[in-house]
């Protein structure tokens, strides 16, 4: 069983609180059995004072620290330096000169010494290995110095923990700075190697406990000073890896512009693209034939998010450029990650001095809701990376959320109320052919909003967990139903009118109603979602990026939606039209004073359902379509939208006479029932 010592400092951080003492050092030794390396602090040691630091040291197996803070009465880690990686050791290999002793964390390096992270390890193996120290492989073939390709399964085969992360920046950096000569093919395919391993897309919260919070600027400095100096084989170069890839072409004065294309990894599941393109009167500036050189990156944007303190939102990839001096501006276009119709962009450079994004370095030329195009100077000193970032004046806010979430929670409630109602009462309201028909579709009417409610709750889950892409499009497939079935039922309400109004004569059976009502109310709707997903997902456009629900912008699958909705809404404003003419030109003699008022106020009621239903809400949902920018049509359609539940409640139960007498007659019976009961309990013998 390993017995290890954990030195546990606690003492006050200086860096946050200036002006607070130090707490006296405690050491403490204990037998590890779980070999879980946070047993030190978090187990040993009680966090009591906030912004109190916890240091102790790693595994035997690993060199380095680790750093706890006690925040809320609970140590969390906010520096992990642990790592296995010999990076001098590395460094030698790939270097021209015979190495110093490794003593003092330095490598002679040309004439001087090279600062390491760590505090390096001495070498052992078996004979002849000391040959890879001075550029020979594993093969004793000395081209390690060529192509650095000795060093890439060390480097590889090592744990992606923030202390290796930091050892491997510091690597790039020193290789970019002493050994960026004569930059080949071989090398560069090393060197982005190398970075891939810590580029990628899995490990970017281990950069979050990285102690330079620097690094991340620091690898994209490395990799831009590295890849600057390619060289060209026949005016071209391509190398690419997942998360970081490398084009260079050589450009000319009398030619029509040029185009770097990328097309990468994000995650497991979606790819990014972005394009570099040199305009035309750009290129008439050459006095020479020269190079350009462009990297991008998918992943560095999310990195330096991590690693900040004050972190700003990344919304495409990253991409860096190369140029001859003489060459000042270039246009960038930018897939954006998220692309929600409300999130806008902000195209920005980096600041290679300042260490942050300079939203002066860069213009919009176009933004929509896929891609940015971005017009932005280029200066060798200052600014070579670009990329775009979230507008901070987001449209969705706390305000838009609360009147969703409230209104939804109050829509479920009235329509399950709803239904509870239409249940207690239906013998006494359905005894007539038209208040049957009335109430039955009334309730096919609360049914599809409930679901649709529900669901829209469903495909909120699965859009924020990313839980399983399959699962977002069932989701949208029967959120697109049930919504196209409200609709369509409401369309039999409107029906039902004129059946009532119209065709007083023409009598039907409730069977024929109930296939004909069924048909049009869950047929129709059946029929246009099954079209529309199974022409639009074949091409992936079927659900709009960012949420589960129907795509505009590329297939126009919302149509689907759009154009039954808007269509019943102007059919049933027609019926209210017919219902109102109906109603000034009565067909019954003058002195049917009673049956005009029945009639007056039975047309009264429905108008009352379908204008806030129909007409109101969904009209500033197509106002939403049309200006998408707007938070006052925003709010307007969550509220009325959110809140249709109640409106169904209201004006299709509550507001309705006969309802309310049956509702009343139904409590009657059940207390005379209740008093009978105690009766006769009481009389009993």
């Amino acid at each position: 069983m390993d017995v290890r010592v954990a030195h546990c400092l606690l003492l006050w951080a200086v860096h946050f609180f200036p002006a607070a003492p130090r707490v006296a050092p405690r050491v403490l030794s204990k037998e590890s059995k779980t070999g879980n390396l946070q047993d030190g602090c978090i187990n040993l040691i009680p966090c009591e004072v906030s912004g109190a630091i916890c240091i102790q040291p790693c595994s035997p197996s690993f060199h380095g620290e680790m750093s706890f803070v006690c925040k809320d009465r609970k140590w969390q880690m906010f520096i992990d330096a642990c790592a296995n990686l010999d990076v001098q050791s590395l460094f030698q290999r790939i270097s021209e000169h015979e190495p110093l002793p490794s003593s003092g964390g330095h490598v002679s390096v040309a004439g001087g010494h090279l600062p390491f992270v760590g505090g390096g390890k001495p070498v052992h193996g078996k004979p002849g290995d000391e040959a890879k120290h001075f550029g020979a492989d594993d093969h004793g073939n000395s081209n390690c110095q060529a192509d650095f390709s000795c060093i890439i399964p060390d480097i590889l085969s090592s744990p992606a923990i923030p202390g290796n992360i930091a050892d491997i920046v510091e690597l790039l950096k020193n290789i970019s700075l002493m050994l960026s000569e004569n930059v080949n093919r071989g090398k560069m395919q090393s060197y982005s190697r190398i970075a891939n391993h810590i580029l990628n897309s899995s490990i970017i919260s281990s950069w979050a406990f990285v102690r330079d919070r620097n690094a991340s600027s620091t690898l994209l400095d490395s990799v831009n000073l590295f890849a600057g100096k390619l060289l060209l084989r026949n005016g071209s170069e391509s190398i690419q890896e997942h998360f970081i890839s490398t084009k260079g072409y050589s450009i000319y004065k009398n030619t029509s512009g040029k185009s770097f294309d990328f097309s990468m990894e994000l995650n497991k599941t979606s790819n990014i693209s972005g394009r570099v393109a040199i305009p035309e009167e750009e290129l008439l500036k050459l006095p020479r034939t020269s190079k350009a050189i462009s990297i991008a990156f998918p992943t560095l944007g999310a990195i330096i998010e991590t690693s900040r303190l004050d972190p700003v939102f990344v919304n495409g990839m990253v991409l860096s450029v190369s140029l001859p001096e003489e060459l000042q501006h270039i246009l960038l276009t930018f897939e954006k990650v998220n692309k929600l119709e409300n999130v806008k962009a902000q195209c920005v450079g980096w600041h290679s001095a300042e260490r942050r994004w300079d939203s002066k370095a860069c213009k919009m030329k176009s933004d929509n809701i896929s891609s940015v195009v971005c017009m932005c100077k280029h200066h060798r000193r200052t600014f070579k990376s670009f990329s775009i970032l979230m507008s901070p004046t987001m449209l969705r806010n706390m305000v838009l959320d609360y009147v969703t979430c409230v209104g939804l929670g109050l829509s479920i409630f009235s329509l399950v109320l709803c239904l509870t109602i239409e249940t207690v009462v239906w013998h006494h309201v359905t005894k007539t052919e038209i208040t049957y028909m009335r109430h039955f579709c009334l309730v096919n009417i609360a049914t599809s909003l409930l679901i649709a409610d529900i669901l829209f709750i469903v495909a909120a889950i699965v859009h924020n967990t990313a839980l399983n892409y399959r699962l977002c499009v069932a989701a949208t497939f029967f959120l697109h139903f049930f919504y196209l079935a409200l609709f369509f039922w409401m369309f039999t309400l409107g029906l039902l009118i004129l059946y009532g109004l119209l065709l007083v004569f023409f009598k039907i059976t409730r069977s024929v109603f109930i296939a004909t009502a069924f048909s049009i109310g869950y047929g129709c709707p059946l029929l246009i979602s099954i079209l529309t997903v199974a022409i639009t997902e074949p091409k992936n456009g079927y659900l709009r990026s960012g949420a589960c629900w129907l795509n505009w912008y590329e297939t126009k699958a919302l149509l689907a939606f759009v154009v039954p909705a808007l269509g019943i809404i102007v059919v049933n404003l027609a019926v209210v039209v017919v219902v109102v003419v109906k109603m000034g030109r009565p067909s019954i003699g003058d002195g049917c004073k009673s049956q005009d008022l029945s009639n007056m106020i039975r047309i009264s009621k429905n108008v009352a359902l379908l204008t806030p239903l129909l007409g109101l809400t969904w009209g500033f949902g197509l106002a939403i379509i049309i200006d998408s920018h707007s938070l006052a049509f925003h709010v307007t359609f969550a509220l009325l939208n959110a809140f249709q539940g109640f409106f169904i409640l209201l004006f299709g139960t509550l507001l309705d006479r006969k309802t309310r007498e049956a509702l009343k007659k139904n409590c009657l019976s059940s207390k005379r029932k209740c008093s009978l009961a105690k009766v006769n309990f009481f009389f009993t013998p």
